[in-house]
């Protein structure tokens, strides 16, 4: 079944009509569910958010604020009484959420509205609700998010750290400066749930995009005022920093302790094959050996052709080791050369490199045709 289909189907919008008509008699929750269903075919899920958060508008007897109380009381007593079993939530609720930033999002809604998506929160995350309200009222609805750093639920507090991130996916972006939830991560990052740490990191991955010294700014206090566990701490950078060790910043490798120059001497790569088709496995292989003992975090990036002639670079980690002097280490892979959801591979000359802490190796070149 796709994605969308199961995020929010039929059965699941039939779901959402009895619970509702169970607080509100006046409700129809077959004619809601009939017209709801009766777009689904040609959505994708987030168009099937907001289509059924518009059949709710349609088919509620009353709007606004009244309306997402109905919503409100029509939610189980508790996240575990829907069935969920995760952080995330059901997205069962999105169109909840959704429903409260189409419709409620004004200066005189605005407290009720922030603290109904607190609730729904925990059913289905509300981040991205919570972006139109950040938009439209940023300074008021900041000072709302900063208070939920201190809610009791791990979840109101991830949300404060996830949705406030410059590049959320999904989501539209946020007129803020780049800098702007930094204040809400100083609150954040010692958090004792990964649920909330993740979104953290995640945050500052988003920050380093643009402006990798102000992560490793924010890291570096972080590090010496010490409210993280060590470990915690060790894994909130490692995230932050991942996408800019792919692409060998050496701030980034420095950072984490891998020195951007490292002892090294790496031998010429070899192929088992220079011409391959899609759907066959590249193997590869290569000899490290250190002159002297160090930390190594080790790449390779194959770069492809694309379906408009230009070329694409791919990073994956193949391994984080540390090395002693004199010590010789094969690094070897076999990868396989397939399509995924969102890269279609296509023929044409390839090449790999493999970087020591961000050093690049000299770029091996091979043909791939037609699986």
């Amino acid at each position: 079944m796709a994605e969308k289909e199961h995020s929010l189907s039929e059965n699941r919008v039939n779901r959402i009509g009895r619970e509702v008509h169970a607080v509100c008699p006046q409700f129809d929750a077959e004619a809601f569910a009939r017209d709801v269903v009766a777009g689904f075919p040609r959505l994708g899920l987030k168009d099937r958010i907001a289509h059924t958060s518009k059949e709710l508008s349609t088919h509620l007897p009353v709007g606004g604020l009244q309306a997402v109380d109905i919503l409100l009381r029509s939610l189980p007593a508790t996240p575990q009484d829907a069935g969920i079993t995760n952080d995330f939530g059901f997205y069962i609720y999105a169109p909840h959420s959704h429903f409260v930033a189409a419709h409620c999002r004004t200066g005189e809604d605005l407290d009720q509205a922030l603290d109904a998506l607190r609730r729904f929160t925990a059913y289905f995350s509300a981040e991205d609700a919570m972006r139109y309200f950040i938009a439209d009222f940023p300074t008021e609805t900041f000072k709302v998010i900063e208070s939920w750093t201190e809610d009791p639920d791990h979840r109101v507090r991830r949300l404060a750290s996830e949705c406030t991130r410059p590049r959320l996916p999904w989501s539209v972006r946020i007129p803020v400066d780049l800098d702007a939830g930094i204040p809400i991560l100083d609150r954040l990052y010692g958090d004792a749930s990964r649920f909330v740490t993740q979104s953290v990191a995640n945050h500052l991955s988003d920050i380093a995009e643009d402006n990798l010294p102000l992560v490793l700014d924010a890291l570096g206090r972080w590090r010496t005022e010490g409210r993280a566990a060590e470990k915690e701490f060790d894994f909130i950078a490692r995230e932050a920093l991942a996408t800019r060790l792919k692409k060998g910043d050496a701030a980034a490798y420095e950072f984490l302790g891998y020195p951007s120059d490292p002892p090294v001497e790496l031998s010429p790569i070899r192929l088992e094959s220079n011409q391959l088709r899609i759907g066959e496995r590249l193997v590869f292989a290569a000899d490290l050996t250190a002159a002297a003992s160090t930390k190594l975090r080790v790449n390779y990036v194959l770069s492809s052709p694309t379906k408009t002639g230009g070329r694409r670079e791919k990073a994956y980690v193949l391994k984080t080791t540390a090395v002693h002097a004199g010590q010789t280490i094969e690094l070897s892979k076999q990868h396989t050369l397939k399509s995924t959801a969102t890269v279609t591979l296509v023929p044409g000359e390839y090449t790999l490199e493999i970087h020591v802490n961000g050093r690049r190796s000299e770029p091996v070149a091979f043909e791939v045709s037609k699986g």
